[in-house]
């Protein structure tokens, strides 16, 4: 059981880390956000309190250090500085890292930075801790006896008990030199808190004895060490204080109770206190008011008695949170999601057989069932795959951490400014976005942002602005990079290109287009850096964005100018599952060509075509001249041909190409399936689909064959 609610807790833990990051950065920009102090505090605490409760001590302990800082800082009595947003920006890592590796030796991190939190916790000078002054607590902490936390021995057999504690020391506790606050923060450290002082003993100022201990504590605590844990925490106050420890539930009873079920009520809780009878509570419910309201207004209660109560109760109703599976939202292992779809598309694959088998048959009966399951399992897959759809802004928050860091390491200041982190697309997809986006953004701020004194000679803003946007587009999404920097030089790219041999000496620079040149920049090794860094300069950045992003499927296209600045928008299919797909036959061969690009589709008779092919391979469709391509061509496809062949016409590197085939066939429901590694040089097929009948059609590239088509364009040029 007990490694259940470890996962949940790692799992809650990474969330809280995550959101962390987020609001640090946020915090930097706007330190006086009181909202923001307080949520980082309540991260830390909880994922202190959360690590105590399951024997993650080490990461409770450092958690503790930096929660310390948090609460000084809340309290107005150390400011928001650079400083402080680094080491805690470090600290997050390293309880991430223990996370994921808890046996991760960070002794030595850690120290230090526990020691940079306390001088910033006490005000004093906020250096980088020395060497011999980390050593200095090593030996500290092994003179004390100290040694690295393990887990509990016996923690499968210990079980997660919530207990309520009223801790009410006597007047005279202070009189002795005896402080209750360590006491209460050592039971923070044995597991989740919930704390409320009560107050209502404090006497008006003119009667109050300082040396005199009016307040009381009622607690709410979830641990799994024991009674007996609890009780040695105030073994040397039992004779100075009314001590009460009273056993609520174990975690076991909380995650057996139905789902439905809620925690208990508060005047049930009241109840079990003591404080009012069964009956009297029984009797307040019928008069339909907040039965705190009414307890009060009747003198039953005292508004502290409610209030605690009210403190129990929400703790309960987090804990009984954590352990039962929400009906709004599941935790599920991607793999599981994985071979769900892997299912949809077998079922996809079957239904497309049950309808071939219909049409040959003609039943109607079987028709009228083959129509009906066409449109539930349409349905499904469409259920299925939306399930697969994240946001993208998961994906754009972790770059906020890499521009701060990268344009502080390069001395430049800079903004990340994000629009459209509510576009969805395929979870598959925003896994092989990350590397493409990181590339591009440290291009941006390497090459693309000016340092700020050059800036401002160029009378610009000091501060640069990188966006990082997405959008909907059809079957598509557009992410956009954009940065106000110095732009590309086209002349500089020409030059590498030449240098390189990717282009022709004899071929000038007036014959190219913008984005021709800017396409150059993708090439392997290719780099117009004079100088390698630690961020960029060795050519394989932008291969790699290139390579990752044609392999989904997508395009690059990149604006420039100099001076002004630079747009990469890359476009990328929503999912690389199941697509519509338009089916058409080359010969003896099936394809598939993805409906998202498909423009149109035109009939021309071969002879027409001949004679058109007798110049360019141009017409005219709507109005616009329209190069175009035989499939049967670029693959070597043998055969006759049709007396009428059909012109699919796609829009390919955001241009409109068409592909002659022998038929088109209509439209399919494709499951995409991956190819072997006997045919990943095949060049302009990026999966291929089983069709009804078991037949294997390829999914054809319209951008590579599109890419393939004008290559083979400019040879014929050069020959001619």
């Amino acid at each position: 059981m007990i490694d259940k609610f470890k996962d949940a807790f790692k799992e809650e833990a990474s969330e809280l880390l995550s959101n962390l990051e987020d609001q640090l950065l946020a915090l930097e920009q706007d330190p006086g956000n009181q909202e923001i102090i307080s949520a980082i505090f309540r991260a830390m605490h909880t994922i202190k309190g959360s690590a105590a409760m399951f024997g993650f001590d080490e990461i409770s302990r450092f958690t503790h250090q930096v929660e310390n800082a948090f609460d000084k800082l809340r309290n107005g009595l150390i400011p928001v500085s650079k400083h402080l947003i680094d080491i805690t920006l470090q600290a997050r890592d390293i309880i991430s890292t223990l996370l994921t590796e808890p046996s991760a030796d960070l002794q030595k991190e850690m120290l230090g930075l526990e020691q940079e939190f306390n001088l910033l916790a006490n005000g004093e000078n906020q250096e980088k801790p020395k060497q011999e002054n980390i050593a200095e607590l090593q030996a500290e902490k092994k003179t004390e006896g100290e040694v690295p936390a393990e887990p509990f021995p016996d923690e499968h057999n210990k079980k997660i008990t919530t207990y309520r504690i009223h801790f009410e020391p006597k007047p005279d506790l202070f009189k002795n030199g005896t402080n209750p606050l360590p006491l209460i923060d050592e039971l923070y450290g044995l597991g989740q808190l919930s704390i409320i002082a009560l107050k209502s003993k404090i006497p008006p100022l003119s009667e109050l004895d300082p040396e005199s201990c009016y307040i009381a504590w009622d607690m709410t605590l979830t641990t799994p060490e024991g009674i007996d844990a609890i009780r040695d925490v105030f073994i040397f106050v039992e004779d100075l204080a009314r001590i009460d420890i009273v056993p609520l539930q174990t975690a076991d009873a909380i995650s057996t109770q139905p789902s439905g079920e809620e925690v208990k009520r508060l005047g049930e809780i009241l109840v079990d206190r003591g404080v009012a009878s069964p009956d009297t509570i029984e009797h307040i419910e019928h008069e339909k008011r907040k039965i705190g309201e009414l307890l009060i207004e009747k003198n039953i209660a005292s508004p502290e008695d409610v209030q605690s109560a009210l403190v129990e109760q929400e703790h309960l109703k987090q804990l009984k949170e954590r352990q039962e599976v929400s009906t709004s939202t599941i935790r599920v292992p991607s793999e599981r999601l994985d071979s769900l779809v892997d299912l949809v598309g077998e079922l996809v694959t079957l239904q497309a057989r049950l309808a071939r088998t219909a049409a040959s048959i003609q039943d109607g009966g079987l028709t009228v069932i083959s129509e009906q399951f066409e449109r539930l399992v349409s349905q499904l897959r469409d259920t299925t795959m939306g399930i697969r759809m994240l946001p993208i802004g998961t994906t754009f928050n972790r770059f906020r951490r890499l521009v701060r860091d990268l344009s502080a390491e390069l001395g430049k200041e800079i903004d990340l400014v994000t629009d459209g982190e509510e576009t969805e697309l395929d979870k598959t997809v925003i896994e092989k976005l990350t590397d493409p986006l990181v590339h591009i953004i440290r291009n941006s701020v390497d090459h693309g942002i000016e340092v700020p004194e050059e800036r401002e000679r160029r009378g610009k803003k000091r501060r640069g602005t990188i966006s990082l946007s997405a959008l909907h587009s059809g079957a598509y999404v557009l992410i956009r990079v954009s940065d106000d920097g110095a732009g590309m030089n086209r002349e500089r790219i020409y030059a590498k290109a030449v240098e390189k041999g990717l282009i022709a000496e004899s071929m000038p620079l007036s014959s190219l287009s913008d984005q021709e040149i800017f396409q150059l920049v993708f090439a392997p090794g290719f780099s117009t850096a004079t100088n390698v860094t630690s961020v960029s300069g060795r050519g394989v950045g932008m291969d790699v964005v290139k390579r990752q992003i044609d392999s989904l499927g997508g395009s690059v296209i990149v604006e420039s100018s100099p001076g002004t600045g630079t747009n990469i928008t890359l476009k990328i299919p929503l999912t690389l599952a199941i697509i519509d797909g338009l089916l058409v036959r080359v010969g003896d061969e099936l394809y598939v060509i993805p409906l998202s690009v498909v423009d149109g589709c035109v009939e021309i008779k071969r002879e027409d075509l001949l004679l058109q092919q007798k110049s360019r391979s141009i017409l005219t469709y709507r109005q616009r001249v329209l190069p175009y391509v035989a499939l049967r061509d670029l693959f070597a496809i043998p055969g006759s041909l049709p007396e009428i062949e059909q012109i699919v016409v796609v829009n390919a590197m955001d241009s409109p190409i068409g592909f002659v085939v022998d038929q088109v066939i209509g439209d399919y429901q494709t499951v995409i399936k991956p190819l072997g590694l006997l045919f990943k040089k095949n060049d302009g097929i990026s999966g291929a689909t089983i069709l009804g009948d078991g037949t294997v059609a390829l999914i054809v590239d319209v951008n590579r064959l599109a890419s393939l088509a004008q290559q083979r364009e400019a040879r014929k040029t050069q020959t001619v």
